[in-house]
């Protein structure tokens, strides 16, 4: 009976260690998961970004390059100070095999947005806050009178954030609206939206900033910035 008991008792401990094994072994892949999923795609997609970065700007140096209004590489940086992030490429769409070059995209739809250098329009741009370079990860420091400055071939665009939307349903488009009415505005004018997701390392709302042009400058032979971004 003894010697029963103790093979039993003997099994029972071996599932037990193969399923501790099991667990450790889970651990560790989704520990993994984590590491590539927040760090290793921004390391990725910076780099990738760069690139283009760097190739965009070759182009506007060189004589007769595309200017403004190229659309198939970029059409310009984002520069927003209060989010740390560097200068950030903007390029047309809003998918994620566009977003997850660690670049900012503009929507192409549901509402199509406006280009800077337009007389009236809101310039809509989205980016992701995790993972892929997380262009837009630090938008909750973003507050009402900090400066978004958009860099063209040719001329600075320099925004002030006048609202912030901290959560809406990811479905509510009207945010991107020519007037968004959600921000406080009625009449049209020059606007700039950035959105985003959250809470942080979940996509199941958006966060929404707004700013509006308050001047340009053009860029001068030194590509000398506003004062904004010195």
């Amino acid at each position: 009976m003894a010697e029963r008991h103790d093979r039993t008792r003997g099994r029972i401990a071996a599932t037990v260690g193969v399923i501790g094994e099991l667990l450790i072994t889970a651990g560790v892949l989704t520990a993994l998961f984590v590491v590539y999923s927040l760090w290793w795609t921004n390391v990725l997609a910076d780099r990738e970004a760069k690139r283009q970065g760097d190739q965009v700007r070759r182009h506007w140096a060189a004589a007769g390059g595309p200017g403004a209004l190229d659309t198939k590489d970029g059409i310009g940086f984002l520069h927003v100070p209060a989010m740390h992030n560097g200068e950030v490429l903007v390029k047309q769409g809003t998918g994620t095999s566009v977003l997850n070059e660690g670049v900012a995209g503009y929507y192409r739809k549901p509402v199509k947005s406006a280009m800077p250098w337009d007389k009236q329009g809101n310039v809509t741009l989205a980016a992701h806050r995790d993972g892929h370079g997380a262009k837009f990860h630090n938008i909750h420091k973003v507050a009402n009178g900090d400066a978004v400055v958009f860099e063209t071939r040719d001329t600075w665009y320099v925004y002030k954030v006048f609202k912030e939307l901290k959560e809406t349903s990811r479905f509510d488009v009207s945010v991107l609206d020519t007037v968004p009415k959600e921000s406080g505005k009625t009449a049209p004018g020059r606007y700039l939206t950035l959105t985003t997701c959250t809470p942080m390392y979940t996509s199941d709302y958006r966060y929404v900033v707004w700013a509006e042009l308050v001047r340009t400058e053009k860029v001068d032979a030194k590509r000398t910035p506003p004062k904004e971004l010195r």
